[in-house]
């Protein structure tokens, strides 16, 4: 057996040995991007079973894409370090997975418009985190300026498309934070365990959010949540939540997040501060954040009248979770007809 390492180090290797002289003496940018886990520095030995080898995007001037796809083809191994250089998965056939392209083409590919040429509102809103990530996330190991621009371009949303994302995922805790108790009430203890468990994935998305992090795809949100280090106990709460056995615990363990992510909000110095403390929601029996205050507040600070006339619809991540759709940049796309 040969023993694991993580695509991104395979790729560098497999880089400097095998791509870069078949490429030649020509501009280029060359890194681990795109799909999969291991863009994202999540692989494990377990990702090798499926869809996992040494793979790269290539990106070269329009004059010289056939000449070098020509050069790759023939100049491939049968394998590298160990591991199969033409691989396929479940219905895919096997071949090679370097992509020889252009910057442009190979962002409409990825996001579904070339963000080379400028990124516009629709753009931002209706383009799903994981999707920017594939740009922006994984390993480069060669670059003669034209993957830095894009990168650095998409490297996190614009202040005002911030705060509106901000104020967004407020609102989504806002619309379903009393549920938790009013299901318990009528005796539906399941629902009460899933709004509960909905408020924590928001709740994790709002982290990642005011941390300036794109969120990855359900698979990797947890990974992703751990990975921002929480001194503050917010990944014990969250944990707490889900777990609960009783409605009281599970309150408790909610108002106790919804008190610390408050607390981050007034950290962030966007607003005016704001009482994080657990409050009752009007005249009913339950223990809430009353988080549309948040929502209000962020909402008031955007003063683009291009993203602030959406209201608090969201996102495409925050109206849309259907993987058919956030993967495919045929399908996203149609969606900015929701902002026009």
């Amino acid at each position: 057996m040969t023993e694991f390492r993580q695509a991104a180090e395979v790729a560098d290797g497999f880089h400097a040995e095998v791509i870069a002289p078949l490429v030649g003496a020509v501009g280029y940018a060359a890194g681990l991007l795109g799909w999969g886990s291991d863009v994202l520095g999540y692989d494990t030995a377990r990702s090798t079973d499926h869809g996992w080898g040494p793979r790269l995007v290539v990106l070269v001037d329009a004059d010289q894409v056939e000449r070098v796809r020509k050069a790759v083809d023939v100049g491939l191994p049968v394998e590298y370090a160990g591991y199969p250089v033409r691989f396929g998965w479940d219905s895919y056939e096997p071949r090679h997975h370097v992509t020889v392209t252009t910057v442009g083409d190979w962002l409409r590919e990825q996001l579904g418009f070339d963000a080379s040429q400028g990124i516009g509102v629709d753009d931002w809103l209706v383009t799903p985190q994981q999707q920017l990530l594939g740009v922006v996330a994984g390993r480069v190991y060669a670059d003669d300026g034209r993957l830095a621009r894009v990168r650095d371009a998409l490297a996190w949303y614009p202040d005002q498309i911030w705060r509106w994302t901000l104020a967004c995922q407020w609102s989504r805790i806002a619309q379903e934070e009393a549920f938790v108790q009013r299901t318990h009430e009528v005796g539906d203890q399941l629902g009460s365990r899933v709004v509960a468990a909905r408020l924590v994935r928001d709740l994790m998305r709002l982290a990642l959010l005011q941390a300036r992090t794109y969120a990855p795809y359900s698979k990797w949100l947890g990974t992703a949540f751990a990975r921002l280090g929480h001194r503050d106990g917010l990944d014990v709460a969250l944990g707490a939540a889900v777990a609960a056995e009783s409605y009281a615990d599970r309150e408790q363990a909610l108002v106790t997040a919804y008190e610390l992510v408050g607390r981050r909000h007034n950290a962030l110095g966007l607003t005016d501060e704001l009482d994080p403390l657990p409050r009752p929601y009007f005249d009913r029996p339950a223990q809430v954040l009353q988080a549309g205050r948040f929502a209000e507040a962020c909402l008031a600070t955007v003063t683009d009248d291009a993203v602030s006339r959406h209201g608090l619809i969201g996102s495409i991540d925050q109206f849309a979770d259907n993987t058919d759709v956030l993967s495919n940049p045929a399908a996203f796309r149609k969606l900015i007809a929701v902002y026009r």
